[in-house]
């Protein structure tokens, strides 16, 4: 009874609790929407809530601060809330108010609210930075309130407050706190200005701002030389390093190179640890600025810096023998200045290597040059992915202005000999060639030494799927990597132009390092990885010769280094090498069968393999070798008794038995794309002359034909095995119907069907014959497979969807269409489409669709429907009628409900509209007048939609119908227009017009292309120009979606489509 008792009364409490909650919200609610005294302990105790309550009341207090922040007098609260509030969340609130107010509506106040609202804001700052306490103890708020006195002088800046800069230069001179402050509002006008003025402000503002900061930049200039020449204060010093830091990417030059900033930078700054970085940084933006040849006590500026700079950089790193070791264990400042020292020899190097390279002269400046770049050598071995990518920007340019300079080696063998002393190179002192073959051995050492580097951290390519986790166990890659991709890339591109510019010294240290692996010395998961990423990066940089004897001599030792492990860990990485290096090299496998063949079985043999990632690697490497030796394997090679496609096909069963199911279709499409060589004439054109040798007379039959013949022999043996599960399940259902409910069999179905789907987009229109034989079937099964969704939808509501038999039912369903799809898109027989294909199918999939329920149509219909539609352009215009009556209303009461239900189905509506506009026009101006309008009506209705793939197809649309009418005779057109274009189009006119004139800058998205409305596609539309938007609106004018409710019309409109057809071919003739 106690505990109860009790129970009722902590339940009691709690609901108490609430509903005080509640109340409190309620009366913020009431008192922040009353004029006069504004309740600011309130208002803390919302914010609190906000931060601190949790579901209900937090959400309420989120609510009501959307509402104060949204409500138009809320800015004038703002002075009382930072003078009140004890909450400094509260005050950044407001300032969060005043700040979109200053954004938005600063235009639009009064002249004496502005200058109030300027002068509280300066006034707030002076007093939060007269102190170095007191911006200490704000220093967020302080960072607020100069991000709004930023925005005012965006805003007021230079017209309405024309001496900002000479005001907050003379405020600097009063205090060194409000100084550092007024270092931090410069930066920050910079930034908005400069780096992301083109974000924030019109063209001109920007273009005006910049011109206007520049202008008055002497003033500040010379408060930061100031600084640097005659204070001590740290905090000032460092303020004005990092403000600029910020002005040197658009300063002019004059102010760089003419006075002594580059000294102060490089001799007074750098030296120093606590300005060390940031003067780094600064001396990285003097290094990217860009100047001309002719600027000669520039170029001896810059040279001066840069030779202070790296002597400064070795006293510091001098001393360092294994940078990396010495990074990993520096402090996070230390970490920092290398990767700034990396940005700046970058950045010098690029930009200005003119002026240290010093071919043949200037022993200080090249000895210079030459410490940069072991530098820089250095810091791409730091084991850091980002600064390592700063590295290789430089190495990736360098070996391409080098290889364009000079593509081919110097005569009598490779530039190796050269750097190393021999035949009179650069290291022996003197200097012979063109001055690009110099340039290329002054540069020789670094790139060997680079070369070793790039193949010890070469990147990770996209094929490969087997891969060391975090804690070192092999497994398949779950997630595509996208950073290492990319890397691999630019990593691949560097490592071909370093092997065109000396492929012996590559191919070198590719086998000292290959020997390492085999011999044990180094081998490591990681250093195995590495080697043969960079090995089949290089493909086709080598003359055929020099590849075949580099790669046999991989392959080989690849191959007994797999014999020689042991471990199922170390052979799946083995493996997995294997495959990525012989698909990179589909020239030599071209060139070589006997070495082809053998690596096809190795990869069959790889497909045994169970290892995680070894089978989807072996068959991605499969179908990519299929790919691109296709042809090789339709054909007898010298000492084969038959194609190997033959033999492979003959052992199909034992090849693919260990596969799962996404593996057999990858191999299914691999097959394929080795079949579609049959197509080629030059194979017709063999495979006739193989027929007459064999049979010892004349073919009479073309090569077209014999391989036509050879191709289907070839499909049928591919699908053999599907075929027989496939006739098995048919045999099954003819006996017990109830078989197709099976999970099993259709587990099996969905795969058999997605076998077919492969092979099919791979084959193309010839395999037809496969499909003529499980055509019929295909299409029973459908009409069955819905009829059961729906009368289980019947039966039990549309939540019977998610059961998993009707799910599976619907997937069979699914893969149907894909496959149909599939082979329509891939066929260039129209006639045979049209004839054979066309009618039973219609029958199945229309009547189907129209009769089912909304949520068990399948948005792959309509897919399908275009996809024919495209295909066969004007022949299927005698069934557009029935395609329309069968979808058209169906799909339209599924979407226009709202802009996000059923996106497929909305998706394949519009496509559908698209492709019938595109390819049988003429249809579309048989339709009766009523039918018209709704599609019409929906076009204009899809670029009203969020979703841009949407928006952008009723654009289309609209554009294409335009278009063709635009190409009618005159009396034709006419009707049109005043029709459908002139009243339903002024709607979006006056919004496109409206965006105009409130200069919005548009979203990249559909409001883009409202160009379609206001150019020549409608410049000779009558009506459609000025429009009265005063006038009341008609039923034609109302919101388009209002009229796309088509219930009541929806018996006319069947019957108006049927009847269109009659009429369709003679509307036709004015399209030209």
């Amino acid at each position: 009874m106690d505990q109860n008792s009790g129970e009722n009364e902590h339940e009691n409490g709690a609901l108490a609790e609430i509903m005080a909650q509640l109340a409190f919200i309620e009366r913020a609610k009431k008192q922040f929407s009353e004029e006069g005294k504004f309740d600011v302990d309130l208002l803390d105790q919302v914010i609190s809530a906000m931060n601190v309550g949790v579901g209900e009341d937090q959400r309420q207090a989120n609510l009501l601060l959307m509402e104060v922040k949204e409500n138009p007098s809320s800015w004038t609260k703002v002075d009382a809330i930072l003078e009140y509030s004890k909450q400094a969340e509260s005050k950044y609130f407001a300032l969060q108010i005043l700040e979109g107010t200053i954004q938005t509506r600063w235009k639009t106040l009064p002249t004496v609210q502005r200058d109030g609202i300027k002068t509280f804001i300066v006034n707030l700052v002076l007093k939060l930075s007269e102190s170095t306490e007191e911006a200490a103890a704000n220093a967020l708020l302080l960072h607020k309130l100069n991000l709004v006195l930023v925005q005012i002088v965006k805003q007021d800046w230079p017209k309405n407050w024309p001496t900002f800069i000479t005001d907050i230069v003379a405020a600097s001179k009063t205090s060194d706190s409000i100084c550092v402050n007024n270092m931090n509002i410069l930066r920050l006008l910079s930034e908005e200005v400069f780096d992301f003025g083109s974000q924030n402000l019109t063209q001109a503002k920007e273009h005006h701002l910049k011109q206007q900061f520049c202008g008055q930049f002497q003033d500040v200039f010379d408060l930061c030389l100031a600084i640097f020449e005659k204070c001590y204060d740290t905090a000032m010093v460092e303020a004005t390093l990092r403000t600029l830091h910020r002005f040197l990417s658009w300063i002019p030059v004059g102010y760089v190179f003419e006075t002594n900033i580059t000294e102060l930078l490089a001799n007074n700054f750098l030296p120093l640890e606590m300005f060390r970085s940031i003067a780094l940084q600064c001396l990285t933006e003097i290094a990217q600025i860009n100047i001309t040849s002719d600027d000669v006590a520039y170029q001896q500026k810059l040279k001066a810096m840069f030779v202070t700079t790296m002597a400064e950089v070795q006293r510091l790193l001098g001393g360092v023998q294994d940078l990396n070791a010495a990074y990993k264990s520096s402090n996070d400042k230390d970490q920092k200045f290398i990767a700034n020292l990396a940005q700046f020899l970058v950045s010098f190097l690029k930009e200005h290597s003119s002026i240290v390279e010093a071919l043949g002269k200037h022993e200080e400046v090249r000895e210079v040059h030459a410490y940069a770049l072991q530098m820089l050598l250095q810091i791409s071995e730091v084991e850091e992915t980002e600064i390592f990518k700063i590295c290789l920007d430089y190495w990736n340019w360098l070996t391409a202005e080098l290889f364009r300079a000079c593509p081919f080696p110097a005569s009598g063998g490779t530039s190796l000999g050269g750097f190393l002393g021999m035949g009179g190179g650069f290291m022996g002192g003197q200097t012979a060639g063109t001055p690009e073959e110099r340039r290329k051995q002054l540069y020789a050492p670094s790139l060997s030494r680079l070369r070793q580097i790039m193949i010890c951290r070469m990147a990770k390519p996209e094929e490969v799927l087997v891969v060391e986790n975090d804690q070192g166990e092999v497994i398949r890659e779950v997630f595509k990597d996208t950073d290492s991709i990319a890397l691999y890339k630019n990593m691949k591109e560097t490592l071909v132009y370093l092997t065109h510019l000396d492929y012996k010294d590559t191919e070198l240290k590719m086998t000292e390092k290959l020997a390492t692996q085999v011999n044990g010395n180094e081998f490591s998961w990681k250093n195995l990885n590495t080697l043969c990423w960079a090995v089949g990066a290089i493909s086709g940089t080598m003359s055929e010769e020099d590849e075949k004897r580099f790669l046999v001599l991989v392959i080989r030792d690849l191959l007994g280094l797999c014999e020689q492990k042991r471990g199922k860990d170390n052979k799946a990485v083995i493996a997995s090498n294997i495959m990525y290096v012989v698909g990179q090299y589909p020239r030599f496998l071209r060139a070589h069968w006997k070495f082809l063949k053998t690596v096809i079985n190795k990869l069959f043999e790889f497909m045994h393999e169970t290892h995680e990632g070894v089978q989807d690697m072996a068959c991605d490497t499969f179908i990519k070798i299929a790919i691109k030796c296709k042809r090789h394997f339709v054909i007898t090679q010298m000492g084969e008794g038959q194609p190997f496609v033959d033999e492979m096909l003959c052992n199909l069963s034992s090849i693919i038995c260990d596969l799962s199911p996404p593996q057999v279709h990858v191999f299914y499409e691999a097959v394929g794309t080795i079949i579609s060589a049959q197509t080629e004439p030059s194979i017709q054109a063999l495979l006739a002359t193989e027929r007459m040798v064999a049979t010892g007379q004349l073919v009479e039959a073309s090569g077209e034909r014999v391989a036509e013949e050879r191709m289907e022999a070839l499909i049928d043996k591919l699908m053999t095995l599907p075929n027989t599960v496939w006739d098995e399940i048919i045999a099954q259902a003819e006996t017990n119907i109830e078989a197709l409910k099976d999970q099993e069999i259709l587990r099996n179905m969905i795969n058999i069907l997605k076998t077919n789907v492969a092979a099919c987009k791979a084959i193309g229109m010839p395999f037809a014959c496969q499909l003529t034989r499980i055509y019929d079937a295909l299409l029973s099964v459908y009409r069955i497979h819905s009829q059961d969704v729906s009368e289980a939808v019947k039966e039990h509501g549309e939540d019977v969807l998610t059961n998993p038999i009707v799910r599976q039912m619907r997937n069979v369903k699914r893969e149907i269409l894909v496959l149909l799809s599939t082979w329509v898109a891939k066929a260039d027989d129209d006639d045979t489409v049209m004839d054979s294909f066309v009618p039973p199918l219609f029958d199945s999939i229309l009547f189907d669709y129209q009769r089912n329920v909304a949520a068990a149509r399948e948005p792959k219909v309509l897919s399908l429907l275009s996809i024919i539609i495209t295909k066969l352009r004007e022949k299927i215009s005698p069934e557009v009628p029935r395609i329309l009556d069968a979808v058209f209303n169906c799909t339209l009461e599924m979407i226009n409900k709202d802009m996000e239900a059923f996106p497929e189905h909305r998706t394949g509506f519009f496509r559908l509209l698209l492709s019938l506009s595109q390819s049988c026009f003429p249809v579309f101006l048989a339709l009766p007048e009523e039918t018209m309008q709704f599609v019409i009506d929906a076009v204009v209705w899809a670029f009203q939609h969020s979703m841009r793939n949407v928006a952008e197809m009723g654009l289309d649309i609209l554009k294409d119908m335009l278009t063709k009418v635009a190409m009618l005779p005159e009396e034709q057109a006419q009707p049109f227009y005043k029709k459908y274009v002139t009243i339903r189009l002024q709607p979006l006119r006056a919004a496109a017009a409206a965006r105009a004139r409130g200069r919005r800058r548009l979203e990249p998205g559909p409001g883009r292309r409202y160009d379609v409305l206001r150019g020549d596609h409608v410049s000779h539309v009558p009506g459609v120009g000025i429009v009265d938007h005063r006038a009341p609106q008609s039923d034609e004018s109302r919101p388009v979606k209002h009229r796309l409710h088509i219930g009541s019309h929806r018996k006319h409109l069947r019957t108006a489509l049927h009847q269109s057809h009659h009429v369709s071919s003679g509307l036709g003739g004015g399209l030209r």
